[in-house]
């Protein structure tokens, strides 16, 4: 019965605002079908939403919602944010742009997926949880701080293996999780950690420290660091097993 209705002859007619939805790789109704009907509705507006499910209300209930809320309110709700403690680990390559000069662009391209599978290998194996990668850099987060540690000094010995140097960083603290990305203070905290590890070297927070107590992770005291735009001076020590 659905596929015999046909309402293009009445688009033209109707005069009440309209919003139309529609997700973009709906497998049912393309969203051409949506924008064809956005067109011969006066003063329609298309809301095209990612997504593969054609009853949305399992999929991008959010953003549906959201498109919604705008509609009848002209103001959209702000997105639900929720905060966890969670360990967040960064990884790079040091020296990146010196080795992809030196050895050309394709076989940059190649060191750079055999990097990204090793680190992908070890995320796997200590449950963590890819948020980001941006060129040669990862950001995972870890629901415990020993993982956490114990995965990035495997990520440094695997990489190490195929010719690539890379520093990691880590923090324990509270953050933000909003369709899947993270923020907050201890993404911040851990990005800045990073930067000050050296090649093949682990470096993490005091928090972390005092987090494993008794998990046979060893560290050596790194004294205290300013971080850049976070507060106060930071103890900062460097796995050393």
């Amino acid at each position: 019965m659905n596929y015999l209705i046909d309402v293009r002859p009445v688009l033209p007619s109707i005069r009440t605002p309209t919003l139309v939805i529609n997700l973009t790789q709906d497998q049912w109704v393309p969203v051409e079908v949506a924008r064809y009907i956005a067109e011969r509705i006066e003063g329609a507006r298309l809301a095209e939403i990612s997504g593969t499910d054609h009853v949305f209300i399992w999929q991008s209930q959010d953003e549906v919602v959201g498109e919604i809320e705008e509609f009848l309110t002209g103001v959209r709700p702000p997105p639900e944010v929720d905060r966890l403690l969670a360990t967040v680990l960064f990884t790079d390559i040091v020296g990146s742009t010196q080795i992809a000069s030196e050895i050309g662009d394709q076989r940059w391209t190649d060191l750079l997926e055999k990097h990204r599978t090793v680190v992908r290998k070890q995320l796997d194996a200590f449950r963590g949880t890819e948020i980001d990668t941006a060129g040669d850099g990862f950001l995972a987060t870890f629901d415990g701080p020993a993982r956490g540690v114990r995965c990035a000094q495997a990520i440094v010995e695997g990489t190490h293996a195929i010719g690539v140097d890379v520093r990691a960083g880590l923090h324990t603290g509270e953050i933000e999780v909003t369709h899947g990305d993270v923020a907050g203070i201890a993404v911040h905290i851990g990005q800045r950690v990073s930067a000050l590890a050296g090649p093949g070297e682990v470096l993490v927070s005091r928090t972390i420290t005092d987090l494993v107590a008794g998990s046979g992770l060893s560290f050596l005291d790194r004294g205290e660091h300013e971080l850049k735009g976070i507060a106060g001076r930071w103890q900062l020590y460097a796995v050393s097993n």
